[in-house]
């Protein structure tokens, strides 16, 4: 904190009311409610308040994050969910670009996983259950016959511990949790942190680690459900989709993989060169409701931060970039949103209001084997990066 700064905030400490405290911000980052970063920038900046509690009276707080373009993420505690993100249009107009609400209720009746970190096993596993190490774990049905997201208590329903910090041009929110043994079904005592950080150069990574002290299984990812042209807009059925992926992995009528990896080429699901999203999404077998719900193949040698996908909004000139250390990706386009919710600024949520770009490992992973692997152990970090890249032109 520079002289003149912290000479202000000690005069403010004076006059702050009893019972509140006041301290400059820590050597290790964190930072108090709505401090300044003091990182050469006066836009750059992370704050944050309290944003109710949940039923069983523990506290949740919302942080906003903002860089020095004025791009804005704010996220909670709850879920660690990404509730709003603020990106400017080719004429530097801001919009959110992500469905959400603007209040901790909405959140605790029930919604679609808007913005959520999906865990401990992102996306689907059949029946329930699956083998490892000579055990066959079982774990809640609460998707058709399948697990989906985690089961009926995932990550998207904990309250986070989060710490605030900053870098050299950007700022941070780490956000940490310890799923016990045999929560949901699922082995080990798994420690989990997942750090959102907003970045000058308009961008918001997302990076997760995790450890076990057991033999586990483990696919995490952001739910966040996108719409480039902004709060109520409408249909994402215009907007121009670009995906890295030679290849995907088909269905059985559950959403479960058949085992099959199969070529884009030809089919509906290639995206290999920039296409509207509605081109062809009546043309997508199952359902109904009609539209993609699959899971498409990176192209990349895997590890390395990978091209995954990009979206461009002819309207309002927004692009946005998605690159992952991933082997794949769920692409979704909002089929189950009916109009029964209602978000930010009143916008009620239709079917094809949004699309989710879910960087994941395959889904049913663990009954799959020749599928990249999702078990982790005691020793090993699973560690993985996802970097959502916003522009205008």
């Amino acid at each position: 904190m520079r002289a003149s700064n912290l000479t202000i905030w000690l005069l403010i400490c004076c006059i702050v009311p009893a019972g509140l405290s006041c301290q400059p911000h820590s050597p290790s980052g964190a930072m108090g409610p709505g401090m300044r970063m003091e990182n050469g920038s006066e836009l750059m900046s992370i704050k944050q308040r309290d944003f109710g509690k949940t039923k069983e009276g523990e506290p949740v707080e919302l942080y906003t994050l903002t860089n020095d373009h004025g791009m804005v993420a704010k996220i909670m505690t709850y879920g660690a969910i990404l509730t709003e993100l603020h990106v400017p249009d080719k004429n530097g107009k801001s919009a959110d670009v992500v469905l959400g609400f603007d209040n901790l209720d909405q959140y605790l009746k029930g919604h679609p996983f808007f913005g959520a970190i999906a865990g401990r096993y992102a996306n689907r596993i059949a029946k329930g259950q699956f083998e490892l190490d000579g055990q066959t774990y079982h774990l809640p049905i609460n998707n058709g016959p399948n697990t989906l997201h985690g089961g009926t208590k995932g990550f998207d329903k904990y309250v986070w511990k989060a710490e605030p910090k900053e870098g050299n041009g950007s700022v941070s929110l780490a956000l940490s949790m310890t799923s016990p043994d045999g929560d949901q079904g699922f082995p080990g005592n798994l420690n989990v942190t997942v750090t959102y950080t907003l970045s000058n150069d308009n961008s918001l990574k997302i990076d997760y680690v995790a450890t076990t002290d057991k033999d586990t299984v483990i696919n995490l990812t952001n739910h966040s459900y996108f719409n480039l042209a902004g709060e109520n807009s409408g249909t994402i059925e215009d907007q121009i989709l670009t995906l890295n992926a030679d290849h995907y992995t088909p269905v059985d009528a559950t959403m479960i993989p058949t085992g099959q990896i199969a070529p884009v080429k030809g089919t509906v699901f290639d995206f290999t060169k920039p296409m509207a999203i509605g081109a062809r999404i009546n043309e997508v077998p199952g359902g109904p409701p009609v539209g993609y719900d699959h899971n498409f193949v990176i192209n990349s040698s895997g590890g390395s931060l990978a091209l995954c996908a990009r979206v461009k909004d002819p309207k309002s000139g927004r692009v946005m970039e998605v690159r992952t250390t991933q082997p794949g990706v769920q692409f979704y386009t909002g089929n189950f949103l009916d109009g029964s919710l209602t978000g930010i600024g009143g916008t009620k949520y239709e079917k094809h209001d949004a699309l989710c770009l879910e960087t994941q490992h395959f889904p049913d992973s663990p009954n799959h084997p020749k599928f990249p692997t999702t078990e982790l152990k005691p020793g090993q970090t699973y560690h993985q990066v996802t970097v959502f890249t916003f522009s205008a032109e």
